[in-house]
């Protein structure tokens, strides 16, 4: 099989995973998003000890797991969001344990079992707040009684993927100045404007099928992703760059790994949940 069939066939898997988990039910939703917490860490992790610094690894992921478990119960109503007070005594322990691991370098080993949780978990754990209680576009299973909507997300991913091979298509057919060669060499303004137009355009006829907030937010949330997803991937080819890596992973092939993926959302993510947080 051909790098370009390879690409397609797991894209086609990405997007039944990913769309089809967020769209299916409140259950799966849930199972989704905490797939994609761990998938990410574990990757960084494992980037990281490339580079001889030791992570906590296992408190780190479990770290990211509890982030995101509290979230989908205080969103969803069976918990209080006094309950992230829990996380407190959690990453003090994780401080603490360092003083008995005899790293060479334990602020680095600290900061680097930090940093994962902050960029995947604390972002993939807005998507919840997104969903539960929010109406507009309805699961594809029924959930009964509970308020319950994935309009935000799927409406995110749709035009989060509508960017991205825009971006793609545009760039290479008239890439010509480079938006930030130090970084990534094959990103172009004409890619970079290219898949904001067409981002635009999907955003307008998509609003009224997709619901919650109406047409000019879901063209103003399409300009956030178009922004914010560059400056995600471009923030995860410099962390690639300095591992000395090509790819996160080797989970998806032709893609890479869960962070070669979620890149972009997890930094246009939550800017889009703020944007309809306050204007929505």
């Amino acid at each position: 099989m051909n790098n370009l069939a390879r690409r397609t066939l797991t894209g086609a898997y990405i997007v039944i995973f990913t769309l089809g988990g967020f769209w299916l039910h409140p259950i799966s939703f849930s199972i989704t998003g905490l797939v994609i917490v761990v998938g990410t860490i574990y990757e960084y992790y494992l980037m990281i000890r490339n580079t001889g610094i030791r992570p906590q690894i296992i408190p780190g992921i479990l770290t990211g797991i509890a982030t995101y478990t509290i979230s989908v119960l205080i969103s969803s109503g069976s918990l209080k969001p006094k309950f992230f007070l829990i996380l407190v005594p959690v990453m003090l322990a994780i401080m603490i344990a360092e003083l008995y691991r005899k790293q060479e370098r334990p602020f680095d080993s600290l900061a680097h079992t930090f940093f994962p949780v902050l960029y995947s978990a604390v972002p993939v754990s807005m998507i919840p707040f997104s969903a539960f209680s929010h109406t507009g576009l309805s699961s594809i299973l029924p959930h009964g009684e509970m308020i319950f909507s994935p309009g935000i997300i799927i409406g995110f991913l749709i035009l989060l993927w509508v960017n991205d091979s825009g971006a793609y298509l545009a760039g290479t057919a008239f890439g010509r100045h480079r938006l930030m060669e130090r970084i990534s060499p094959r990103k172009s303004w004409e890619g970079f404007f290219g898949g904001m137009i067409v981002s635009v355009i999907a955003a307008w006829f998509l609003s009224g099928w997709l619901g919650v907030v109406d047409r000019n937010k879901w063209i103003i949330i399409s300009l956030l992703i178009s922004v914010a997803g560059t400056y995600g991937d471009l923030l995860e080819s410099m962390l690639k760059r300095s591992m000395g890596v090509k790819d996160s992973g080797t989970v998806m092939p032709g893609h890479g790994g869960f962070l070669d993926r979620f890149d972009s959302a997890l930094i246009s993510f939550p800017l889009v949940f703020l944007f309809i947080s306050l204007f929505g």
